[in-house]
């Protein structure tokens, strides 16, 4: 998704959750300082051959989900690619999955990530208002292929093609460079595994917006947008927004 389709959403969100724009600023001004010229240089070009003509399955975190059963999927289904959100790269290396490519904003397992990134995955790297210590501390050990990606205007190398938190920033993501179909899992958008009360009930909030902005891309992207249900089934997301093959 273009930028402009997308600011105006992500507007939205700042207001309710509290999210001064100042701050994205210099969380842009940071990572643009640490990341290596190279991972500036054309992003989106270096991620399209990644995703671009694929089925994509973008896995989640939700409890209890797992890594995607690729088995399931028909042999050589639109030769699948995975994305991993974050903390779900554990459960993708685990399983012998080495991910397409990687969307964080490293408040995940960051051992995980190196792993990934050294073998051959591409980390695309958030930065917010939230994350300066672990942007500071991280983007410089990462052995391998990066981009960077922020809540603003794409400039100096630094991506924004919409979303708000690491899956649906993914889905965004495969979209943008012109995925065949992206699959869903390991989604869950009410089920929240902090023990802390405040910090549970921001995550939920959180994830309310994440559906929406799924909802958007499913409205208005390019690229089919399906739930991988763990019978196996496939289902547009949500229900009755898109009549997609579900074969």
């Amino acid at each position: 998704m273009e930028y402009s389709r997308w600011a105006p959403l992500y507007r939205r969100i700042g207001e309710e959750l509290g999210l001064p724009f100042a701050r994205e600023e210099q969380a842009f001004a940071q990572l643009r300082a640490l990341l290596p010229a190279v991972a500036r240089q054309q992003p989106l070009e270096r991620i399209a051959p990644r995703l671009a003509g694929r089925e994509v399955v973008v896995v989640g975190l939700a409890p209890d989900a797992g890594p995607p059963p690729l088995w399931r999927r028909p042999a050589g289904a639109e030769r699948l690619a995975v994305v991993a959100a974050d903390g779900a790269t554990t459960a993708c290396l685990t399983a012998g999955l080495v991910p397409d490519l990687v969307v964080t904003d490293l408040d995940g397992p960051i051992p995980a990530e190196l792993s990934a990134n050294q073998r051959g995955s591409l980390v695309v790297v958030h930065a917010h208002g939230d994350n300066a210590d672990a942007v500071a501390e991280w983007v410089p050990q990462f052995p391998g292929e990066l981009a960077g990606s922020w809540a603003g205007p794409p400039r100096d190398g630094i991506i924004d093609v919409g979303g708000f938190t690491d899956g649906d920033r993914a889905a965004f993501l495969a979209d943008h460079v012109g995925a065949a179909r992206i699959l869903l899992w390991g989604f869950d958008f009410e089920r929240v595994v902090e023990a802390d009360a405040r910090s549970a009930e921001r995550k939920r909030r959180k994830l309310v917006w994440a559906g929406r902005a799924l909802q958007e891309l499913a409205a208005e992207g390019r690229t089919p947008l399906l739930t991988w249900e763990r019978d196996g089934t496939l289902a547009p997301y949500p229900a009755g927004i898109k009549g997609a093959s579900t074969r």
